[in-house]
């Protein structure tokens, strides 16, 4: 196959959960959690999982989740693949843990009873822009001293975006977040190369799976409904910076005609195109030499 051959891709969340929910698979999603979760090697000797069974409607749905929910020892597991950006994702994670971590606990039976319970979010944008870690580990800690409060919330999120082209042999997290993120035969190839024999085992599988015309044309299908919800989020965006734009000119039109200067409506046009292009309230001042607290009391 040429290296530029398209795969089918794992960050898709129908292949992910083909690939990782399938029961003969269970050895690669072993290793696939113990590199991610960073436990001891050969630590995780059995997993349950939950209805792991794909509905058609599923696939063409772009609101469903196609998540992999599973029971490892005394931990409960979810994985979730996010292509969206939505607002509102961390939110989200967070009240979708609670009530995965809730669930848990029948009526009158003792708090001591809840597992542990991890939110693996494996996102395909940048989510923390104050680090270049593609790794980010939360847990609910004491402010100051850092103390641990418990062990009973881990949400983790691999931000694919953050991840380096080049494989590196000595960080296995890496590799499997290298290869979900793997478009091409020749991210294949460079992946097996790496001699690591749970990735190479994964390798094969995936080429398996793009070599099915059933799994390419599922593919095909999931990756236009997210492209749908991809697309009206956007348009939600741009609508929203719109409205927000407009209402900023009527305001700043206003504070203008109160001056009483005509000059003052096309003063404030300038300033919200300079804005919207990115420019802050110090270089807007700049360029138009106009006072910065003026540009201020425009923009806010």
């Amino acid at each position: 196959m040429p290296s530029d051959a398209k795969i089918v891709k794992l960050k898709l969340d129908v292949i992910f959960k083909k690939m990782f929910a399938n029961k003969k698979n269970e050895n690669t999603l072993r290793k696939f959690l113990e590199s991610v979760l960073e436990l001891p090697e050969n630590s995780i000797t059995g997993i349950t999982m939950d209805s792991v069974e794909l509905l058609p409607e599923d696939i063409d749905d772009k609101f469903s989740r196609l998540d992999i929910l599973m029971n490892v020892g005394e931990k409960q597991i979810n994985i979730e693949m996010q292509i969206c950006n939505e607002k509102s994702f961390a939110n989200r994670t967070l009240f979708y843990w609670s009530k995965l971590y809730s669930g848990n606990l029948k009526s009158g039976e003792s708090y001591d009873k809840l597992p542990q319970t991890i939110c693996i979010n494996i996102i395909n944008f940048n989510m923390f822009e104050d680090t270049t870690d593609f790794h980010s580990h939360f847990q609910v800690m004491e402010k100051k001293r850092h103390t641990l409060l418990t062990d009973k919330l881990a949400i983790h999120f691999f931000e694919l975006g953050k991840i380096n082209k080049k494989p590196d042999t000595s960080n296995k997290m890496q590799l499997w977040m290298q290869l979900i993120n793997a478009e091409t035969e020749g991210d294949l190839e460079m992946l097996e190369q790496t001699n690591v024999k749970e990735i190479q085992e994964a390798v094969l599988i995936l080429r398996e799976m793009s070599a099915d015309e059933k799994m390419k044309e599922l593919a095909r299908r999931r990756e236009l409904a997210l492209y749908d919800r991809i697309t009206d989020l956007e348009v939600s965006r741009a609508e929203g910076r719109a409205e927000g734009l407009e209402e900023g000119m009527q305001k700043g039109m206003q504070k203008g005609l109160q001056k009483g200067k005509a000059e003052g409506i096309e003063e404030t046009k300038k300033i919200f195109k300079l804005f919207m292009q990115g420019y802050n309230a110090e270089r807007i001042s700049q360029e138009l030499r106009i006072p910065k607290e003026q540009v201020q009391s425009i923009i806010n």
